[in-house]
């Protein structure tokens, strides 16, 4: 059990029966907003108001640089009020920026030659790259042109011959470690074919056209496959598969047009606990036409394999197994000439791996691994000798190490994102760094206050650090790689244009979470109008899938929270415990128990909150979501009707069983016992209390529709009350424009007690 799952109910009691005393005392002046039908209606024209005039004012959260062949100079684009644009060109040496070319002067050339008027704030350019005579080539309508700078004149060309680097790209291209063999039919001397007949092995000589038969027990059923060749081309490493057939889900699209009947769709989709394709290892020796089965068990879980030889060693070679069940991992070496194995990474855990969040990389002229693992407590990165498996720990701290940028071989350096560093700032907040092998020479590349995105120029010289908060506009500066010296300031965005608006920027909002130690972080949207002698209901934004975390970090003056706000409610978003990106145990609360969704620790929050922002009446609290979002959201009225009333849940996945079996089984484990069931929204059904709004589409490819439809079933089975919404041709989706309106009027008739404007009826 989690050591959050073991703190004593007393305190957690003592704990909230003060903050109701509290919130009591605080509200007990304050009147609820009961809006009539004139200020409802006009609460719905100014969040579309709102959120329109906000979406049309730029953010330049992101700035992405095209940089020229040699890392002299780049352009972007920068967004402009009305979503229009303009194009700037940076000098790098000198971090000089002006207008890359006359908007206006060749606006009017486009239009000259394609006949299109253009308004020179919204060229659409496809590419654009700066040569070096004062010209530039440019694309506008797939054809290309050249553009003399110094006139803003076009001419036809051609793009041979042009280099494009968006650094944007991944700086080192994160290899999926799951690829299976890419199957190379003839050996690295071209001496010789592999060839699969019969579901057996055999090797052609190319010069002889002879051939060889290597296997004998492969079948149709049970064939051999899913091969790759030695260095040397003596021997092949090739699997004996045991193949299982994926089964299928249906749905049917009931509004083709020009059609008069309900279109079938079928495909494949593996729930958890199906049984998956196995591969047994085995290698063949060619010139001694032997085989032998390697001393593993089958690979039963992500298919065959990538392999990893030795440098110049054709005799060993490595490859990676997850135990289906997520709680071992394992790098094992092979003899190819005797079969035999070694754990070189062996890790092991009674919780979860989180899989897809492991990073190896191979580095076989040192015989070194790059690895990261959570094995004390934080995921940190490790360095492990490949020929005795012992390990180094590069990085060290209560901090994340999210990802792998780029390895510099050479210098034995590793460029990093982490977060949870810095100790004075939101740990969630994401910086770069870069660090020596031997977890020495330390430095942030990204040093201010904030959530970090970071770009490099083709040459590694220089750098452009994007950084902001959700309330702190976005800086852009360019930096020299060496030194993080910043060399100029690109983009420095302000509030002013939103606060104009009447918007209330969110705020952050930090509380104890169940144990009564650990940070909880979220947001808080207010209304702009705002009557601070009214209490206004609460509405949560939920997502609490383990996979990640959700509260937005970057700048966010406008999103659907703040539009809801708008229409009289104070809506927040947290990420409580069992969500990624904290310590392990902080991630763990979430091992086959997804039904939790940090509940616990959001209550606390939102009880804190309300200790803060008196306005705020928790005694009215809605709550939803999407997917993951709506599992939990359902959740929220079926497991705390003491505290969520009402709950919009759109395409959720109201039961583990029903969903994909990645996903599931990473978090809920294998085999699929009996708290799969006992955590089923389709089980509790009738435990709902509160009122439900449930939407779905039909032509949901993720999360299959039927578990919406289940669910409905249950709850129709136990009596209960409920809406439910089918959207036509919908994937998986909140509902898109139509469902976003009907879940505002949800939560105006089940939390304000008022009647939504009716669109049908003529104004």
């Amino acid at each position: 059990m989690s050591i959050y799952a073991t703190v004593k109910k007393s305190i957690a009691f003592t704990l909230l029966s003060f903050v109701s005393v509290q919130l009591l005392a605080q509200q007990t002046k304050l009147q609820p907003y009961q809006p009539n039908a004139a200020e409802v209606a006009a609460a719905y024209q100014l969040s579309l108001k709102m959120d329109t005039t906000l979406r049309n004012i730029p953010t330049n959260n992101e700035i992405t640089p095209f940089w020229k062949k040699d890392g002299t100079a780049f352009w972007y684009k920068k967004n402009l009020p009305d979503r229009t644009w303009e194009y700037y060109y940076v000098d790098a040496a000198t971090g000089k920026r002006q207008v890359a070319f006359d908007h206006d002067k060749l606006a009017q050339n486009i239009e000259k030659l394609t006949g299109k008027k253009q308004n020179p704030l919204k060229i659409q350019l496809g590419e654009l790259y700066f040569a070096d005579q004062g010209t530039a080539k440019l694309k506008i309508a797939d054809k290309w042109y050249q553009l003399n700078l110094s006139n803003n004149s076009l001419t036809n060309t051609t793009d041979s011959n042009i280099y494009r680097y968006n650094a944007r790209r991944p700086l080192q291209q994160r290899r999926s470690r799951w690829q299976g063999n890419r199957e190379i039919k003839k050996s690295p001397d071209g001496k010789s074919e592999i060839l699969i007949r019969g579901g057996n092995l055999f090797v052609i000589d190319l010069d002889t056209k002879a051939e060889t038969q290597l296997s004998t027990d492969g079948s149709a059923d049970k064939p051999y496959g899913e091969f790759a060749w030695s260095p040397d081309s003596k021997n092949i490493v090739a699997y004996k598969i045991d193949p299982k057939e994926i089964k299928n889900v249906y749905y049917v699209l009931s509004s083709v047009p020009g059609t008069t009947r309900g279109e079938l769709k079928t495909r494949e989709y593996a729930q958890p606990g199906d049984d998956f394709t196995a591969y047994q290892p085995y290698v063949f020796n060619v010139a001694k036409k032997t085989a032998i089965k390697v001393d593993a068990d089958p690979i039963d879980f992500f298919g065959a394999p990538e392999l990893h030889w030795r440098n110049n060693n054709s005799r060993y070679y490595t490859y990676e197994k997850v135990d289906r069940g997520h709680q071992r991992f394992r790098v094992i070496e092979v003899d190819v000439l005797t079969g035999k194995t070694r754990n070189i990474i062996d890790e092991k855990t009674k919780t979860f791996i989180y899989e897809s969040r492991i990073y190896t990389r191979y580095l076989p002229k040192t015989n070194e691994i790059l690895w990261t693992s959570e094995q004390d407590g934080w995921q940190h990165l490790y360095l492990v000798n490949a020929l005795t498996g012992k390990q180094q720990l590069i990085t060290k701290g209560n901090y994340v190490v999210r990802d792998i940028d780029s390895v510099d071989i050479v210098k034995r350096q590793v460029w990093f994102r982490a977060n949870g560093m810095h100790a004075d700032e939101d740990p969630y907040f994401i910086h770069y760094y870069r660090i020596g092998f031997d977890g020495k020479g330390l430095v942030n590349l990204t040093p201010e206050k904030g959530n970090h995105s970071l770009s490099f120029s083709p040459d590694r010289k220089y750098y452009i650090d994007t950084y902001s908060q959700v309330n702190v506009p976005p800086v852009s500066e360019l930096r020299l790689t060496e030194s993080t010296k910043k060399v100029s300031e690109i983009e420095h965005g302000k509030t002013d244009a939103y606060l104009a608006t009447g918007v209330k920027l969110p705020e952050v909002f930090v509380a104890k979470g169940r144990d009564g130690k650990t940070d909880i972080w979220g947001i808080v949207c207010l209304p702009s109008k705002m009557d601070p002698n009214k209490t206004y209901p609460v509405i949560e934004n939920i997502y609490a899938g383990p996979h990640d975390s959700f509260v937005p970090k970057s700048f966010l003056p406008a999103s659907e929270m703040q539009s809801i706000a708008e229409l009289g409610f104070i809506v927040v978003q947290i990420d409580g415990m069992g969500t990624a990106n904290r310590s392990k145990a902080f991630h763990d609360v979430c091992w086959k128990n997804i039904a939790d969704s940090g509940f616990p620790d959001r209550i606390l929050w939102m009880k804190a909150m309300a200790l803060k922002y008196p306005n705020a009446d928790i005694s009215k609290v809605g709550i939803y979501g999407t997917s993951a979002g709506g599992q939990s959201s359902t959740g929220a009225l079926l497991s705390h009707p003491e505290f969520y009333k009402a709950a919009v849940s759109a395409c959720g996945c109201h039961d583990n069983r029903i969903d994909k079996q990645w996903w599931n089984e990473q978090w809920m484990g294998y085999p699929v016992g009996p708290h799969y069931g006992e955590q089923s929204n389709i089980t509790n059904a009738a435990k709902l209390q509160g009122d439900l709004f449930l939407i779905v589409g039909e032509a949901d490819e993720n999360v299959p529709p039927e578990s919406t439809y289940r669910l409905a079933d249950a709850l129709i089975k136990a009596n209960k009350n409920f809406d439910i919404l089918s959207i036509p041709g919908m994937g998986h989706s909140d509902g898109g424009v139509y469902g976003r309106r009907r879940k505002r009027d949800f939560f105006v008739k089940h939390l304000l007690n008022a009647e939504a404007p009716n669109p049908n009826i003529a104004k």
